[in-house]
């Protein structure tokens, strides 16, 4: 807004520059007139140029930021998904989150089906069931090899840190289920930048942007362990890291 009240009252003082010149003042002053007129013209180029330009620069350190941050997220909710299916619920402790990558370990189990002879009342019958096996233990930190969990929970180029919460929602009547949230405003990714733009942005409702003003993957009210951002996303920084 305050780019466009700058771009309009550059126009009408040069126009009444321009008429001054033409009908209003004597020759002698036209040439300081002129000069004048022409730094206001440049003025109102450059100021045309940054309007332009500024949410196109916006833009482009956006998606750059948002990217580093969405690795971090991936990453937290990865580490929540092998937390859960070791421990049976997620945590809100990031340390431990961390120590638990770092010490745990997957049990990798066989299924199988076996015969076993029972015997109901004066009659042997054989049923088949299944049986699972644990054959073997894979260390948890194979999964993050080449991946900096260690720092997972620092929101990049900032000095912040996710907002990560823990809750039970009731899928089933009766049966509750362990969720997890993580979260960055983006106004804290953004910071330093045009304050009228992150206002928009904040105020986007999806489509091929983050709708609302959080970037985060999980969520309280829901089981759902997906991220608010658009599939493309996904794909930058795999895309970066190969060029």
């Amino acid at each position: 807004m305050t780019n466009i009240l700058i771009i309009v009252v550059s126009i009408l003082a040069v126009a009444g520059l321009a008429y001054l010149i033409v009908n209003k003042l004597p020759s002698k002053l036209k040439p300081v007139i002129s000069l004048v007129l022409w730094v206001v013209i440049i003025f109102l180029g450059y100021q045309i140029y940054q309007s332009i330009m500024m949410p196109i620069k916006f833009n482009k350190i956006k998606k750059e930021r948002y990217a580093d941050v969405i690795v971090n997220l991936k990453t937290i909710r990865d580490a929540e998904i092998a937390y859960a299916e070791v421990n049976r619920t997620f945590t809100a402790n990031s340390q431990a989150l961390i120590s638990f990558i770092d010490t745990a370990k997957f049990a990798i189990t066989e299924v199988k089906n076996i015969v076993v002879t029972e015997q109901r009342g004066r009659i042997t019958i054989d049923v088949e069931k299944r049986v699972v096996d644990t054959v073997g233990f894979e260390p948890v930190i194979d999964k993050f090899k080449d991946r900096d969990y260690k720092n997972m929970m620092s929101v990049p180029g900032t000095d912040a840190k996710f907002e990560l919460k823990t809750g039970q929602v009731e899928k089933i009547q009766g049966v509750k289920t362990s969720v997890f949230e993580v979260k960055i405003a983006k106004e804290v990714v953004l910071h330093g930048m045009n304050k009228d733009l992150i206002r928009q942005e904040n105020e986007t409702l999806g489509g091929i942007n983050i709708p609302g003003a959080y970037i985060s993957v999980g969520s309280l009210e829901e089981v759902n362990s997906n991220g608010n951002w658009p599939p493309f996303y996904d794909g930058i920084k795999e895309s970066a890291d190969n060029e």
